[in-house]
């Protein structure tokens, strides 16, 4: 991805599960670019959400993309099951794979974006040597496991090393930021190199979708 083009991807923990048809459809609608989709296991995090059958059922709902975050212990018993659920963007945490470097491989190879991600304790560290086989990157700007926390504003120059790294090394990154964005954290994100903006409590805790996801756009151009 270009670092020209912004993304803007609600997040469905915030949505309404009793009406997830009609909230995924609702976002689409008001121009959101991806559906992102947050899958816990109560084990990696404390927080148990929801597996494949529901990135099956959202994938049927909407024509944008589907950008699935594994916040899993053992995300390589799993690939070829969300590969096949439907995400086309498959982030998995460094953190909890012994061999990333075969993590990214089969995302790849099972047709889907590959990308990896970092709690905001742990280093880009556990990055930087895969940069080469992914396609995005994410930085967690809270603590993986719950919706509506607060931006950590000490993740901007994680965002930055990334950018700088990336560029230094010739790479066309998407650089996503997860955790308390909206249109005025946004903003700092972007002028640091997010390209990707996660945001599930701020759209979907709104009136108007609409005015959440372009108020998030104007904020960063």
């Amino acid at each position: 991805m270009s670092s020209s083009i912004i993304h803007i991807a609600p997040s469905i923990l915030s949505a309404d599960f009793r009406h997830l048809e009609r909230e995924v459809k609702d976002a689409e609608a008001a121009g959101a670019d991806r559906i992102h989709c947050d899958v816990m296991d109560g084990h990696f995090v404390p927080n148990l959400t929801f597996g494949p059958f529901v990135i099956e059922a959202v994938k049927k709902c909407v024509s944008i993309p589907l950008d699935v975050h594994l916040m899993i212990s053992n995300p390589q018993d799993y690939i070829a099951t969300y590969c096949n659920a439907g995400a086309n963007v498959l982030l998995v945490h460094a953190e909890v794979c012994p061999d990333l470097a075969q993590v990214l491989l089969d995302i790849r190879k099972h047709g889907a974006k590959a990308g990896a991600a970092v709690n905001p304790d742990k280093s880009i560290d556990l990055l930087v040597p895969h940069f080469d086989a992914m396609d995005q990157v994410l930085i967690m700007t809270v603590f993986a496991g719950f919706g509506g926390q607060k931006f950590i504003p000490d993740m901007l120059p994680k965002i930055r090393s990334v950018r700088d790294e990336a560029a230094r090394r010739g790479l066309s990154l998407a650089i996503e930021v997860d955790g308390g964005i909206n249109d005025q954290t946004a903003r700092p994100c972007f002028e640091n190199g997010a390209t990707v903006f996660v945001a599930g409590n701020y759209v979907f805790g709104g009136d108007s979708y609409k005015d959440r996801i372009d108020a998030i756009r104007r904020a960063v151009r």
